[in-house]
């Protein structure tokens, strides 16, 4: 399994939710700030939209779609001059998941929520917040595909309806992330940017493959074909992290989501992800996690 599957499919939903918005005429929306991921796709139309903490505001054309990787307020307006109405009004009488506003024959945006456990800091952490995806790559079209499958699907409810609208709003969030690491210009240090290079995404994987091993920056530049130092150096500029400190972070992704399930004892999570001892696992638990494995796991327990 490639790495952002895998972190994908480790990130456990605790909730999502997708719903369209139809606007026309002189038209202001202010949303309050999400609880989770959000993306909106526009389907039909133009908007700005402002998000908090971003200083310029940002037009917005059919085909366009924006990623919120932090939890900030925003506005969609179609004037930047007008005032904005609260989401709760408008959302309150949607019907079939589809708010309107103004007369609604002018514009179309789908929107998706989800809501993940605190496993999401190695994926969307590093991420900008708001990320822009303009329309017309090649893999817009398999974008523009589930948009429009959604769009259908909240147009006409059919028996299966959210498991279809749940697992293309997945395939929105993947090709989203994709689109965003094809553009130019994207050059922060982040998990997406390391896995999109190849020797640091071939080093990533084979943490990813055998987290348990004794790695070494010697043993991982072999792997990336490259000098130790260059290694060194290429990773912490690709992840923001140093390579050594990648095993031991996914490691304990690995961890907290084995003692989240509450059937493996403390010392097998330790001896499987290459511990020698629970007091090393411990202590390399709380330098990261800032609590003990046993106090995650009462804490997730407690939780539930």
């Amino acid at each position: 399994m490639d790495p952002l599957s895998e972190v994908l499919s480790l990130l456990s939903t605790q909730s999502s939710a997708f719903a369209g918005l139809k606007a026309g005429g002189d038209w202001a929306i202010d949303f309050p700030p999400p609880d989770g991921i959000k993306f909106n796709a526009i389907v039909e139309g133009v908007c700005w939209l402002i998000v908090e903490g971003v200083e310029q505001p940002i037009r917005l054309e059919a085909g366009d779609c924006f990623l919120l990787s932090r939890g900030r307020a925003f506005s969609l307006r179609s004037n930047l001059a007008l005032p904005g109405i609260q989401s709760d009004a408008i959302y309150r009488h949607a019907v079939n998941g589809i708010a309107c506003c103004g007369t609604a024959d002018a514009f179309f945006l789908i929107g998706g929520r989800f809501a993940f456990g605190d496993e999401t800091g190695l994926l969307f952490d590093e991420l900008p917040p708001v990320a822009i995806v303009k329309n017309g790559s090649d893999q817009a079209s398999v974008l523009n595909w589930a948009l429009q499958r959604i769009a259908h699907e909240l147009a006409s409810p059919s028996p299966g309806n959210s498991i279809v609208v749940q697992h293309l709003g997945h395939i929105m969030l993947v090709q989203i992330l994709r689109i965003y690491l094809a553009q130019e210009g994207n050059s922060t240090p982040s998990w997406l940017l390391a896995i999109s290079d190849p020797r640091i995404g071939a080093v990533i994987q084979a943490i990813h493959a055998n987290p348990a091993h004794s790695w070494t920056v010697e043993n991982l530049a072999k792997v990336a074909g490259v000098s130790r130092s260059t290694l060194a150096l290429r990773f912490k500029q690709k992840a923001g992290i140093a390579p050594l400190e990648y095993v031991s972070r996914w490691r304990m992704q690995l961890a907290t989501r084995a003692l989240k399930a509450n059937h493996t004892t403390i010392s097998s999570i330790a001896q499987k992800l290459g511990y020698d001892s629970d007091s090393a696992f411990s202590h390399a638990f709380k330098r990261i996690m800032k609590c003990s494995p046993r106090e995650y796991r009462e804490e997730a327990q407690s939780m539930k």
